[in-house]
């Protein structure tokens, strides 16, 4: 069958693709070989933070105000919540590139954003103690993202617009001839003029059939959910977070709906194979050492 695009992969990056492209009038195919969202892809966890005064660099500013606004678009399109205003602290060593990164691209884009020291953090959200020399960074008007229901969502209206899905379709063949791609799965081939690989851990092995040998190493990255008292950490009262503290950098949730606090590590992880068995937080006793130290 022939499709004006094919994407293979459809998790966060793949279906949002799907959703735009279809929505422009492209005759469009995804494939995945799970049935997203599910516990494969890297947009497992439920939920993802959303921030504005970048630590990582001023010049990714416009691009996540941008992503911001389609992410309120699509709350409109759908009549869903996808998106938790709680707010999001930054917090670390008030010397570090970590917080002058936040506060510069904060002024240089006019962002919301309060700046304040270790005591002031700990009158405003009890649960939060840190060294005399840590400050914090809060943007108020930043906050968490429903990624998985998120992906349900572009699936759903990419669906409307024509898009054609097929989960558990393992692609093992791509080719292509005179700008035209061959897809070949177990059961079927598709043809389309354009191709999107958005497929995660998978990336590299999918590139490498096209003989584009791009150095993409996957690795685990672990995260847990926590018991804890509501009436600190809900979401209502308690933001998302990111520490950068000497043993790494930590990112987490407030409890959502009763879920728990949720910290994940940001930075470090093993090499994996994508297709073998990935351990879960806890049983490499690494992860233990880790989170004690957090």
């Amino acid at each position: 069958m022939k499709y004006d695009v094919i994407i293979i992969g459809a998790g966060s990056m793949g279906m949002a693709a799907g959703y735009y492209l279809s929505k422009s009038g492209k005759k469009t195919l995804l494939l995945d070989s799970y049935n997203p969202p599910h516990n494969k892809g890297s947009h497992h966890g439920e939920t993802r933070i959303i921030r504005y005064a970048y630590a990582e660099g001023e010049e990714y500013v416009p691009f996540i105000l941008k992503a911001q606004e389609l992410w309120n678009d699509l709350e409109r399109a759908s009549g869903k919540q996808l998106f938790i205003q709680t707010g999001v602290l930054s917090v670390g060593n008030e010397e570090s590139d970590f917080i002058k990164n936040i506060i510069s691209s904060a002024k240089k884009y006019s962002l919301p954003l309060d700046v304040i020291d270790s005591e002031e953090i700990r009158k405003r959200w009890s649960g939060i103690t840190l060294p005399n020399h840590f400050m914090g960074c809060f943007e108020p008007t930043s906050g968490v993202l429903k990624c998985e229901e998120s992906i349900k969502v572009y699936q759903e209206l990419a669906e409307l617009n024509g898009a054609t899905i097929l989960s558990n379709n393992r692609v093992r063949e791509i080719s292509i001839l005179n700008d035209k791609v061959t897809i070949k799965t177990d059961e079927k081939t598709f043809y389309s003029d354009a191709l999107v690989v958005s497929a995660g851990a998978w990336a590299g092995s999918l590139l490498s059939m096209l003989d584009l040998d791009i150095p993409l190493t996957p690795v685990r990255k672990t995260f847990a959910w926590f018991h804890t008292h509501e009436t600190i950490y809900n979401h209502s009262r308690f933001p998302a977070f990111a520490f950068e503290t000497p043993q790494g950098l930590y990112y987490g949730f407030p409890s959502i709906d009763g879920s728990g606090l949720k910290v994940g590590r940001h930075d470090g992880g093993d090499q994996i194979n994508p297709d073998e068995a990935i351990r879960g937080f806890g049983e490499i006793a690494e992860d233990l050492v880790i989170w004690c130290n957090f």
